[in-house]
């Protein structure tokens, strides 16, 4: 790739972003180079294709990718691109499948990606070896808890690396718990929006625009509060750092950590007991319930214990995991998986459902307001002729560290849009990092052969 003429360090400030940044097409074209094809890319859950056979289509930036789990129980990334011609060789969202075929010529191959046969092979002659003519597999593909990641780099990172403190949170996603891992089987909204992607991701973190854009969910809680007699103090959940902190992770990871969460308040059907049904589901609840207290610990299971941005495109937000996939400078999608605790009843996770709906669904609270919002902000940022900065700097004045050595602020501060933009920009800037690991190895590769290593 050819060295960027735009000077990022010109339209990221420490306390404001250029509206470039979100409308120039060349800079959406380098974030996917940089950002989406270098580096670690969040891709699906191996809860997605539990059985041999079961596929997906998946992405990583622009490149199409087959999720799928092979005969041996192993779950593969394949580009979507038949290496005769270029079709793709899996036409379907998902399903299940023996082999995918192209259509165009017939090449067919296995689930692991291995060329199973040609139409008439004897017309290539013996130079044409079939092993060498499978799938293309995504350099580099890792697992945590179930999160598949994939990275177009043969080299960089680990995902260890990549996630750091992320982990803890995707472990607090996972029913804060090695009870069992989630189901991923309860289905999927998926919705577009006439706008830049990072308009979602900035807005997943943002704990100050609730108050005003989804006024009207707290104005129904404030009704239904009245209604039982019961002390109103939503709104005031949003001042100060009583309830809820902001905080960035390092690396592009941050998160809106919450004490207690809203949206179970939506819904007037009695809350069942969270009540395990499986003897190590009852051991970690035990666990939980002397962790957090038992009313705290149900709490907490029913709604889920995160809201966390795993830079650059995975949002994991009560008991949902929601993708970004970036189209165009001005056009997104999004999926949101709701997600089960195999250890807890049908009911518990029922009400979980209810509540995740009633404010994220397509007819929910939440969700609409967003959507709308953002290509508000898209139409918006065309009128930057005479001021074309966006403000970041709230609570810039009172961020500090915590004793863990996070940044956070107070629940409206934006703490975590600048830590956003800070990873946005190093990787915007900087060549890829190599992870210590591997540069020891390449060290030791060129100590072995007497020079330095080869700088290709």
């Amino acid at each position: 790739m050819m060295r960027s003429k735009i000077n990022y360090r010109s339209l990221v400030k420490r306390d404001r972003v250029h509206s470039r940044l979100y409308t120039d097409a060349q800079v959406f074209d380098e974030e996917l180079e940089r950002i989406f094809h270098r580096g670690w890319v969040y891709v699906g859950h191996r809860g997605e294709v539990p059985n041999p056979g079961d596929f997906l289509m998946k992405r990583i930036g622009r490149q199409p990718v087959i999720m799928v789990r092979d005969q041996s129980g192993s779950v593969n990334l394949l580009l979507n691109r038949c290496r005769h011609r270029g079709a793709m060789v899996c036409h379907h969202q998902q399903g299940n499948a023996k082999s995918f075929r192209c259509a165009y010529h017939g090449w067919t191959y296995k689930l692991d990606g291995t060329l199973a046969g040609v139409p008439y092979p004897e017309g290539y002659g013996r130079s044409f070896h079939r092993e060498e003519y499978g799938l293309l597999r995504v350099p580099r593909m890792a697992e945590y808890r179930g999160f598949i990641f994939g990275s177009l780099s043969r080299a960089g990172i680990t995902l260890e690396e990549h996630l750091g403190r992320a982990r803890e949170q995707i472990d607090l996603f996972v029913g804060l718990s090695d009870a069992g891992e989630i189901a991923v089987d309860c289905g999927a909204h998926k919705y577009d929006y006439r706008a830049n992607w990072k308009l979602q991701v900035e807005n997943a973190m943002d704990g100050y625009h609730a108050i005003t854009l989804h006024d009207s969910f707290l104005g129904i809680l404030a009704e239904r509060a009245k209604e039982r007699n019961a002390a109103d103090d939503y709104k005031g959940q949003f001042e100060g750092s009583r309830f809820a902190v902001t905080r960035d992770l390092g690396g592009g990871h941050v998160m809106l950590d919450y004490w207690n969460r809203l949206y179970d308040a939506l819904n007037d059907d009695p809350i069942p007991e969270v009540e395990p049904i499986t003897p190590s589901g009852r051991a970690h609840f035990d666990e939980l319930a002397a962790r957090f207290g038992q009313t705290r610990a149900m709490h907490n299971l029913m709604q889920g214990m995160t809201h966390t941005l795993v830079f650059p495109n995975l949002i994991l937000i009560g008991i949902q995991m929601r993708v970004v996939h970036p189209v165009r400078v001005d056009y997104s999608e999004v999926e949101v998986h709701p997600v089960r605790l195999t250890w807890l009843g049908e009911a518990v996770n029922a009400t979980r459902l209810r509540g995740h709906e009633a404010f994220f669904g397509p007819a929910g609270f939440g969700g609409p307001d967003d959507v709308e919002v953002f290509e508000r902000v898209q139409a918006g940022l065309q009128a930057g002729l005479l001021e074309p900065w966006l403000m970041l700097g709230r609570g810039l004045n009172r961020e500090r560290r915590d004793r863990d050595g996070t940044l956070i602020g107070e629940r409206t501060d934006e703490v975590t849009q600048r830590g956003i933009w800070r990873q946005w920009l190093k990787l915007m800037t900087g060549a890829p990092r190599q992870s210590s690991r591997a540069a020891r190895r390449t060290a030791a590769i060129g100590n072995e052969a007497g020079g330095s290593p080869d700088p290709r």
